[in-house]
């Protein structure tokens, strides 16, 4: 088994490997090559919400471990009655999740802004970098055993869905509407 110890180290990564030395890795440069898909890749998509998208300059960076197009989903997250869409939109290498209510594009929420680089890391042998931001739907259920089992802010009762904005393979918050405002809750942790 391969032991992998990450350090950030002005702009750069240091993957440490017990049977391959030290590796640099320029996260400008990974960052740079993450995959980001126009929103035209994403057919079922409204075409009002593709447009807009569009208009906004978004892109949609690609998990590497997945080779199907991917963060952007659609749940019941603002009202058990409708079905939004949340996508996660990268502008200038900055993502944040724009959540189009009812496939609204005039009421549209920004949140969770954060730079790309900031979900970086080490996913093979050779330094290999990739980009680890995911979209997933969090149902009443999923909420409730998360809390459960990790702690942390007491969800409200819970009528519909969130959105499980997850690090892969390390951590995740749920983002959940309620009383006319986004919440954090706990995810995966």
């Amino acid at each position: 088994m391969r032991l992998f110890l990450i350090l950030l180290l002005c702009g750069r990564l240091e993957v440490e490997s017990a049977t391959q030395g030290s590796v640099h890795v320029d996260l400008e440069q990974a960052d740079r090559a993450t995959i980001r898909l126009s929103p035209s890749a994403f057919p079922e998509l409204p075409g009002a919400v593709r447009r807009a998208l569009k208009r906004r300059g978004c892109v949609i960076p690609q998990v590497f471990s997945n080779r199907d197009p991917n963060n952007i989903v659609r749940g019941r997250f603002t009202s058990s009655t409708q079905n939004d869409w949340a996508v996660l939109c990268s502008r200038r290498q900055v993502s944040s999740i724009l959540v189009f209510r009812g496939g609204s594009v005039t009421s549209v929420a920004e949140l969770a802004r954060w730079p790309d680089r900031n979900y970086l890391q080490n996913v093979g042998p050779g330094g290999a970098i990739g980009f680890s931001r995911e979209l997933g739907v969090a149902d009443p259920t999923f909420i409730r055993e998360h809390h459960e089992w990790y702690g942390g802010p007491k969800p409200p009762p819970l009528t519909h869905d969130g959105i499980n904005d997850m690090f892969v393979g390390k951590a995740s918050v749920v983002w959940y509407w309620y009383a006319r405002r986004w919440l954090q809750l706990t995810g995966s942790d």
